[in-house]
């Protein structure tokens, strides 16, 4: 452990490493720290860049409260969340596909019945989605948990929004006998995500926008499938190809259908203008233990 070199330090710390009992964490470990070495080398990092980085790291940490995962945020940029979430759900072309959970998912969100409003009264265009789960032969998956939750008009979830008590624009639904399930809300928005921290300046510096196309969030699960978190996107967003976390999937991708209030399938429910957002889900058998 004398007289170490930028050559010899490598192989130096993974020896310190050769006692770890589990060896899932000693192979993590030692790639970690391979890989680093390696960057560093690759990159001739500065003692100047290296106290940088550090900083960073430590603005990063101060942000993080129980409501902003400043980490997590980073580990979207970065795209290590949606590589994490691509490894862990490979699925066949005709299932439904993941995407990431995103910061806003809450477990006190309330149950609701079908087609039940869910705007809390919120203003915005009326949206009325319209969902089936089914197997991948197509056979309707009764009484699987759907979860909802999205933005309002303004690009705001109901926990930031001003003088919100109440949960809005978030539900549990359960699928019928034949698989579906409803429900009316408000047409979300495209909203920017946290600028003011240290994910910020690493967007500014590489002259990356922060704004995230409008989508709706799910989360389902039922007895024998794999649970499908993911989220529907309008084919008609401006930052489709753009998104700043890497989560839009072309299967994803929904006409979101405008109708007068006179007008296609829920043609007198409302007195303006509204949306319809369709589409049927596919769950993957839960492979055996």
């Amino acid at each position: 452990m004398r007289d170490l070199t930028s050559d010899t330090i490598t192989e130096a710390v993974i020896s310190t490493m050769r006692d770890t009992k589990d060896s899932r964490v000693a192979e993590i470990l030692e790639s970690l720290v391979r890989h680093v070495h390696a960057f560093v080398r690759e990159v001739e990092l500065t003692e100047e860049e290296w106290a940088r980085g550090v900083d960073f790291l430590t603005r990063t940490g101060r942000m993080c409260t129980p409501t902003r995962q400043e980490f997590i945020l980073l580990s979207d940029v970065l795209g290590v969340t949606i590589l994490v979430d691509a490894l862990s759900n490979q699925r066949p072309a005709e299932a439904t596909q993941n995407s990431v959970l995103g910061p806003f998912f809450r477990d006190d969100r309330p149950q609701h019945l079908d087609a039940a409003d869910i705007s809390g009264g919120l203003p915005g265009t009326p949206l009325f989605v319209m969902g089936r789960v089914v197997n991948r032969e197509g056979a309707p998956v009764a009484g699987a948990a759907v979860d909802v939750w999205h933005s309002d008009a303004e690009g705001h979830y109901d926990v930031d929004v001003p003088d919100r008590v109440d949960p809005a624009m978030r539900a549990l639904f359960r699928t019928d006998e034949t698989g579906h399930f409803s429900f009316r809300s408000i047409r979300p928005s495209s909203y920017p995500i946290p600028g003011d921290g240290p994910v910020g300046e690493l967007m500014s510096a590489t002259r990356r926008s922060l704004m995230r196309p409008a989508h709706v969030h799910l989360l389902i699960e039922a007895p024998g499938f794999q649970r499908v978190t993911t989220m529907l996107f309008p084919s008609d967003d401006a930052y489709l190809d753009a998104d700043p976390v890497f989560g839009v999937k072309e299967s994803l991708v929904e006409s979101f259908e405008t109708f007068e209030a006179d007008a296609g399938p829920r043609r007198g429910l409302t007195d303006e203008p509204y949306t319809v957002l369709r589409h049927t889900f596919v769950l993957e058998p839960r492979p055996a233990d």
